[in-house]
């Protein structure tokens, strides 16, 4: 098989691909996406399914330095760095330390509170214009505190969070405990975020998928892509498992695998992979009300109307692919310190998945400064299910010739 004659090549079948698919086959292009396995199948597949523009400030932040070396001694902690000699992870990590300042904070927490905000608003859209089947509820998220350090270090970054144009509301422990009797008592309260959402993130990537192929999208599922080829500053073609594919344009949506595949093309991305758990349980008879953080754990607990789930954690061990249970059991400990009934009777999956992490927390969304044809979409870290509408509008407006209507400067790969 050698087709020639597409028009837009997709390099992966998550939920970052599929959107720009769709937006794309919008605009009149036609589209085929290559994918290594099946669609949203690893890194969009077993995540919590929230949909958070409260999750705008930027993991690099004033303290967090602190913080990591203080994890360094648990191998359980919530945020995890192995230790290594890999020196793009050093120097990532190096980059990473010298934005935990005020400064870089703020300046990335607009930037993502920018995407994160059109996306909440246009993923509903999408949502319903297509009649994507994907158990979407907008009944916003809830983080909740055991201490009154936790509270009032989260009370801290309200101001930033509402000129970042996020609604929060604080509760103290009566209401928090009135609102939700999922918690076990003895909480010192929490922060509500109205506008956040949340859906099952596998039926989302399967309806989008759907509505892709329906609207002419090909998607060549266990395509693995091998290689690019170049000719001067124009991508010619892309090797694949299954044989040669050629495009007008190429977009790279590959989450961590992206810097991989772009290193022979002398394109380096600073995209680290950040391990995330999750576990999925049959429903508790006793589930929250609405998706909830549990800040001094860094547990994020999500229900549907036929699952469970406890995800989150972020480990730095490169594509360390074992199932450590250690951060698995983490999970568990972590949701019984605040929930009554704390898992289901059965344990439904054990997953695991490599974020795309940058160090200012940014995606790289854009044109590539090598190659005209050639353009960029990764790098969406803890939130891709959460910008991945507003990233697919973005870069079929930039790939049609059209003004995107965020300014991409902030995420352009020539900012590093």
């Amino acid at each position: 098989m050698n087709p020639s004659n597409d028009d837009v090549l997709i390099l992966g079948g998550g939920v970052i691909g599929l959107s720009c698919a769709l937006f794309l086959l919008e605009q009149g292009r036609s589209v085929r996406i290559l994918e290594k396995n099946m669609v949203g199948g690893a890194t969009s597949h077993g995540n919590c399914g929230t949909i958070t523009p409260s999750h705008a400030l930027p993991l690099a932040a004033p303290g967090m330095i602190g913080k990591a070396l203080k994890y360094m001694a648990q191998a359980d902690a919530p945020f995890y760095i192995k230790p290594s000699t890999d020196r793009s992870l050093l120097e990532w990590l190096l980059r990473f330390s010298l934005r935990c300042n005020a400064r870089d904070q703020h300046r990335s927490a607009l930037a993502k509170a920018a995407l994160l905000n059109a996306s909440r608003t246009l993923l509903e859209e999408l949502i319903t214009r297509y009649g994507l089947d994907c158990g979407f509820e907008t009944i916003g998220e809830m983080y909740v505190c055991k201490t009154r350090e936790g509270l009032d270090a989260l009370a801290q970054e309200m101001p930033l969070l509402a000129e970042c144009g996020v609604v929060s509301e604080l509760l103290d422990a009566d209401t928090l405990a009135a609102r939700e009797p999922a918690l076990l008592p003895g909480m010192a309260g929490g922060i509500y975020f109205p506008n956040d959402a949340h859906f099952r993130p596998d039926a989302y990537c399967t309806a989008l998928a759907q509505t892709v192929r329906a609207l002419g999208g090909i998607i060549e599922e266990h395509c693995e892509v091998l290689s690019l080829a170049a000719d001067g500053d124009r991508i010619t073609h892309v090797e694949t498992a299954s044989g040669r594919r050629q495009g007008g344009q190429v977009l790279v949506a590959l989450a961590a695998w992206s810097p991989a595949l772009l290193r022979s093309l002398d394109l380096a991305l600073p995209v680290q992979p950040g391990k995330g758990y999750s576990i999925s349980y049959s429903l508790p008879q006793l589930v929250p009300k609405t998706p909830l953080v549990l800040t001094e754990r860094s547990v994020c607990v999500s229900s549907w109307a036929d699952g469970y789930r406890l995800g989150s954690t972020m480990e730095f061990a490169g594509f360390d692919d074992t199932l450590n249970t250690k951060r698995l059991d983490a999970l568990e400990r972590g949701a019984r310190e605040y929930l009554r009934e704390p898992v289901g009777a059965e344990v439904e999956s054990l997953w695991f998945g490599w974020r795309p992490m940058t160090y200012d927390d940014l995606p790289i969304l854009g044109i590539s400064p090598k190659h005209r044809n050639l353009f960029l979409a990764t790098g969406h870290g803890m939130l891709g299910m959460s910008m991945s509408a507003i990233t697919g509008q973005l870069m079929a407006a930039q790939m049609t010739g059209n003004t995107p209507t965020i300014d991409l400067t902030p995420y352009s790969v020539a900012r590093f």
